[in-house]
């Protein structure tokens, strides 16, 4: 959780997934488009709407901005649009969404290779439809029935474990080693790894649910569920201006993350076409790393506000760091106090996730909050679905969380509980299915 990444704005007219326009500005127009009332699923779905997402990266969260003009009216938000087919897979650089899902399949007892391609070829057939706005093909259950595309994207991803089951250990990338052990791991196996991964988001939480059951529905006697998180983030419209998301500690969160628009973006988050150590079917995938952080938030809320913004680095009312500013302005790790202390102590989370910091390590973050009850003892089940891009997760991830193990004021108000590492290939061309290059290749 940090100082560290997630995909800045985008602002999608009808279709494309759009590169973005800077964490900075929030930008993004409203469609004028009519009243949703009274609005047919066909008008819907042609109405060229526009959501302005914009996402960030410090602490726990993400960032939202609404359209500069105001709340983004309701049939934008149904109608926002991302696309199935292209160079990288959806859910990746586009804006944060409403609503996800996070789910792990184990190919079942006897399913090999031929039974992983037949499963992602239907789980490629329903992404494709449902992205589109389009009701399944067969057995529809109409819950979204109403309801445009919502922004709705659906990711892959294999797991370790998936390429000894289908026979592929050859292809399997060394990138997928399992990740290094950390302090602050109180790892459940029972919700870690497994043989297949999907990430499931949408503007309107019905549209990601139902997209839920049909990738459930899909999996048939070839896989069994292993695992399921779900999570939220700030609807579209709910904020009067654009500005930055607080996650659920309370803090701005998600000021820095890598840009779309920065000149060494693509290395540092997907694989190249060449001159990588990933296999070819890998070019233009990426890792992602998911992990849920729970917050220990019955100790946090007994902080008083400004130990809370000592142990974060930055003001809680506008996400300023503590040298001065405002949330946009750099942080000056070097400005002492009439003390001679550091402004920013030596142990903030921002300070310690700095990419400068780090060697430029750097990570697109692009996680969920989460909120599960209560457990026996009372204590809120709430926190972080972290989820992270990079194309080596051992020069993104692993010496980032190693620094955050060595002295990170927060530590003490997290928990990781669950961890998974997944190779998530490029985007499937027209007319193919995601992961064919690897199955079929």
């Amino acid at each position: 959780m940090a100082e560290r990444s997630i995909p800045e704005a985008r602002t999608t007219a009808g279709t494309g997934t759009g590169k973005g326009k800077g964490t900075d500005t929030g930008a993004g127009a409203a469609s004028g488009a009519p009243s949703a009332q009274g609005v047919s699923r066909r008008a819907l779905l042609g109405t060229a709407g526009a959501t302005g997402l914009v996402l960030g990266a410090a602490g726990g969260a993400v960032g939202y901005a609404a359209a500069p003009s105001g709340a983004t009216p309701l049939t934008s938000v149904g109608a926002t649009k991302a696309m199935f087919h292209g160079k990288h897979q959806p859910g990746i650089t586009e804006g944060l969404q409403t609503a996800g899902h996070l789910v792990a399949f184990d190919l079942a007892a006897g399913a090999g290779r031929k039974e992983a391609a037949a499963l992602l070829r239907r789980w490629s057939a329903t992404a494709e439809r449902l992205m589109a706005g389009e009701p399944l093909a067969h057995d529809d259950t109409d819950v979204a029935r109403d309801a445009g595309p919502s922004s709705l994207t659906i990711t892959f991803g294999f797991g370790h474990s998936f390429f000894s089951r289908t026979g592929l250990d050859e292809q399997r990338p060394v990138s997928l080693d399992p990740l290094p052990d950390f302090s602050s791991d109180h790892l459940d196996k029972s919700r870690s790894n497994g043989d297949l991964w999907v990430q499931i988001g949408a503007d309107d939480a019905l549209v990601a649910f139902h997209a839920l059951r049909a990738i459930q529905k899909d999996a048939g006697s070839a896989a069994r569920l292993r695992w399921q998180m779900n999570g939220f983030n700030r609807t579209p419209g709910a904020t009067a201006h654009p500005m930055t998301a607080r996650n659920l500690m309370g803090q701005i969160d998600g000021t820095r993350n890598p840009k779309p628009s920065d000149a060494d973006f693509d290395r540092r988050i997907f694989v190249p076409a060449s001159g990588s150590n990933d296999p070819s079917w890998m070019r233009y995938g990426s890792y992602a790393v998911v992990r849920r952080i729970r917050m220990l938030l019955d100790d946090w809320e007994k902080l008083s506000l400004h130990a809370q913004e000592n142990v974060i680095g930055r003001r809680k009312s506008d996400g300023a760091p503590l040298s001065g500013g405002t949330e946009k302005t750099p942080m000056d790790l070097d400005k002492t106090d009439a003390k001679g202390e550091y402004v920013v102590p030596v142990n903030a989370h921002a300070r310690i996730t700095r990419p400068d910091q780090n060697g430029g390590a750097a990570i697109l973050r692009r996680p969920f909050s989460f909120y599960d009850g209560v457990d026996t003892d009372g204590v809120p089940d709430a926190g972080l679905l972290f989820v992270c891009w990079q194309a080596d997760p051992l020069r993104g991830f692993v010496p980032l969380q190693r620094k955050l193990d060595r002295g990170d004021a927060l530590s003490k108000y997290i928990r990781h509980e669950a961890s998974g590492l997944f190779a998530v290939p490029g985007g499937a061309a027209k007319g193919e299915y995601v992961g064919q290059r690897l199955l079929e290749g």
